[in-house]
């Protein structure tokens, strides 16, 4: 199947103890609105997604463990055949939880940590001391034997700190680290000033991919930075790399940048299918349609889907193939989920613009 869904972030709970700046889901304590689902219905939707197909299953948030019943959840995907992955700040990591991590057959960790330093991270965090909990957490898993990966994400606040939150990742035993390229949704849509320029997107886009090319040690890749894929070629030709080598080292699940209701979705906590985490216009509802019916039937999937439909540089581009644009991106910018990717900088051969 060409549209495989191989990942999927699930939104267990919109409560979070942090009040990050660029939250996608402006999640905080008050639910407002949004109540975590019983666990009879995360049975049910694991049950329909099972039904269907085997993806990684990110138990997310907000933050997923203050929910009590996170681990009964992970056990039960478990059970079903799925691989399930936990998405946590880290602040509420003890012994107790990670004896709990181990004993649902939770395959991976992933944390947040967005500074080097104290300061730049409880400054992205909103939260004194979310920095020294965040790394006793990768202590705890390094010590507990749970393999962890760690996502930064970037503004201009922060862009500085890119070398030294790898050196960091390094430091702590992560099994990979994620170079996240903010999208401006939810909370982030207040630091749309904060975005990192094209001109700098694309300058880090190549320093990682000179990284890269010499990293051995842990498992590097940009996130929602689908051009990556566009620099890797270019450069892999200006310089005679091995494309081919390269392209399947940082390669989650497909040989293309932007995944979005392609390989990878998002359930929120009302039970809505979303192409992305970044991407709040949902696909369809799971109270209403079955995980399959949505992920084949759905018309905004078919749209993103059919790369003759994208408008734009990105219509006319000749790495549309192996990048997209970023869907969430270009919608939160433009309004138009089809239109240009508005951080690329290239100039497609074919452009009329």
């Amino acid at each position: 199947m060409e549209f495989e869904a191989k990942w999927i972030a699930w939104e267990i709970t919109r409560r979070c103890n942090l009040n990050c700046v660029h939250c996608r889901s402006s999640s905080g304590m008050e639910i407002d609105g949004h109540p975590d689902f019983p666990l009879s219905e995360a049975i049910r939707v694991l049950d329909d997604i099972a039904a269907y197909a085997k993806p990684v299953v990110v138990l997310s948030g907000g933050e997923p463990l203050l929910r009590p019943d996170v681990f009964e959840i992970a056990a039960h995907g478990n059970a079903k055949g799925l691989r399930m992955c936990l998405a946590t700040n880290g602040t509420l990591v003890t012994q107790e939880i990670c004896g709990k991590i181990k004993a649902a057959g939770i395959k991976m960790v992933s944390l947040s940590l967005d500074g080097a330093s104290a300061p730049v991270h409880d400054n992205f965090r909103n939260q004194p001391g979310a920095f020294a909990a965040t790394i006793n957490a990768a202590k705890l898993f390094k010590e507990n034997g749970i393999q962890f990966l760690i996502n930064s994400s970037f503004t201009k606040r922060n862009q500085e700190e890119i070398p030294k939150l790898l050196a960091l990742a390094k430091s702590l035993g992560a099994t990979a680290w994620y170079m996240f390229m903010i999208v401006p949704t939810g909370r982030g849509e207040a630091i749309m000033d904060e975005l990192i320029s094209p001109a700098d997107y694309e300058k880090l886009l190549e320093w990682h991919y000179e990284m890269e090319k010499h990293e051995e040690d842990i498992l590097v890749r940009p996130t929602c930075a689908p051009s990556y894929y566009r620099v890797v070629l270019e450069q892999a030709k200006k310089q005679g790399d091995d494309f081919k080598r390269r392209t399947l080292k940082f390669s989650t699940g497909g040989a293309k940048g932007c995944l979005a209701g392609q390989l990878i979705c998002l359930i929120d906590v009302d039970g809505n299918v979303l192409p992305c985490s970044y991407f709040p216009k949902a696909a369809g509802n799971l109270h209403q349609q079955s995980f399959k019916d949505i992920w084949e039937n759905s018309t905004l999937f078919a749209e993103m889907r059919d790369f003759k439909g994208y408008k734009g540089r990105c219509g006319s581009c000749e790495y549309v193939g192996v990048c997209g644009g970023c869907r969430a991106r270009a919608y939160a910018v433009s309004g138009d989920y089809l239109g240009e990717e508005p951080f690329c900088t290239h100039v497609p051969r074919k452009f009329k613009g």
